[in-house]
């Protein structure tokens, strides 16, 4: 536990305060394929994982739009750690569905780091009192750091259908393989874990259908509005600001090189001198400013809707889709062009535009972020059909 508990305002301030020390460990944390536990430290001396938790526990209970304002600040100083930071969000916000035993538990310390799986694999028999669990979990970002796991499996009950669920065990539990070796995202540390008979007690299981269409179990979080949205959209609301802010990182790259480069094999000795220049960072500023508009426009939707209570439209659902589809389009192909104007020296692992490159291209092929797929479904509705994912 940290020695001091910040407020809100002040764990918000202080993401943009650690932008320079958090950048300053990305490229040791890539190398390593973890975060730095400095960077770890900072971000619990600050407070930013406690921004899904229940207040009960010494949470925030941010609404997203205070998400996206976290995320894009973190995304600056290093996209794989924004990442691994919003997972972990994502994480905390399903286990405040679980039963108040559970969360009593899981939620002893206020600066608890619970990772996620989500995609159900492996399997949980029922015994007395609870359920045994084996199988294997991939891409589980922040697993290194993580004190529990919440993670998706399918419950085999005698004379039953299988049937998904959800359940939160601790990482001591788990065995971790070290499987993460990738050309983007490298300091995610998304590795793989493993249960081989765990046991888990029935306070810590859920049903999938209560969380992807919250049903709270817990009834000291149900009256909260941050548990009234969809699970995906949720999620989706609470990572998106991670693009934007790597394209404000990749144009601080370009603009930190800018003024001492010339342009090769052109008479240009001044690259700011040049009209594709012009052109190629004011398009790129441009398509940032764009995929900002649909993170904000995405959170104050999920935010606007949680604070009423009112039930969400097929319509809304896939809107919120379609906005972080966008900004993951907008932001990529931002980075994109500040890294084709960056020239050839830039591919040095020395200079971040390279990294950030490669994370956001690793991001972008997350199925929950693929522009096509998100725009596909959200034309599906506004033609009349229903949607072609479950998860909406």
């Amino acid at each position: 536990m940290s020695r001091h508990q910040p407020t809100l305002e002040q764990a918000k301030r202080s993401a943009s305060e650690l932008v320079p020390a958090l950048r300053d460990k990305a490229q040791w944390s890539e190398e390593n394929r973890r975060i730095h536990d400095e960077s770890i430290q900072a971000l619990v001396d600050a407070g930013i994982f406690r921004l899904r938790m229940p207040a009960r526990y010494g949470g925030y209970e941010a609404d997203t739009r205070t998400l996206v304002d976290v995320a894009i600040q973190l995304g600056r100083a290093d996209g794989a750690l924004a990442w691994t930071v919003s997972t972990y969000w994502i994480a905390s916000w399903i286990v405040g569905l679980f039963p108040d035993e559970a969360q009593d538990e899981v939620f002893a310390s206020p600066d608890v780091r619970i990772c996620g799986a989500v995609s159900p694999s492996g399997t949980v028999v029922p015994v007395d009192g609870g359920a045994v669990l084996n199988g294997a979990w991939k891409f589980v970002s922040g697993a290194w750091h993580a004190d529990w796991q919440e993670l998706a499996t399918i419950m085999l009950r005698p004379g039953a259908d299988p049937e998904p669920v959800i359940v939160a065990v601790p990482m001591s539990s788990l065995q971790i393989v070290d499987d993460w070796y990738t050309s983007g995202m490298g300091a995610s540390g998304s590795v793989s874990t493993v249960a081989k008979d765990v046991f888990v007690p029935d306070t810590h299981i859920i049903p999938m259908a209560s969380a992807i269409r919250p049903n709270s179990l817990s009834k000291l979080s149900a009256n909260s509005p941050m548990w009234r949205s969809p699970t995906i959209l949720a999620g989706s609301a609470a990572t998106v600001g991670i693009l934007v802010g790597m394209a404000k990182a990749a144009r601080e790259a370009f603009f930190e090189r800018m003024p001492n480069r010339p342009i090769r094999y052109t008479d240009y000795e001044h690259q700011a001198e040049a009209p594709v220049t012009h052109i190629q960072v004011g398009t790129a500023v441009m398509k940032t400013e764009q995929a900002e508009y649909h993170a904000y426009h995405a959170a104050d939707l999920v935010d606007a809707k949680a604070a009423s209570g009112e039930p969400w439209t097929m319509e809304e659902r896939a809107r919120v889709r379609a906005d972080e589809g966008w900004a993951t389009k907008l932001a990529k192909e931002a980075v994109d062009i500040f890294a084709a104007a960056s020239g050839g020296s830039s591919i040095y692992k020395s200079e971040p535009i390279q990294r950030i490159v490669r994370d956001i291209h690793a991001i972008s092929v997350h199925p929950m972020f693929s522009p096509d797929s998100n725009t596909e479904t959200y034309g599906r509705v506004l033609c009349g059909l229903p949607p072609n994912t479950q998860f909406i």
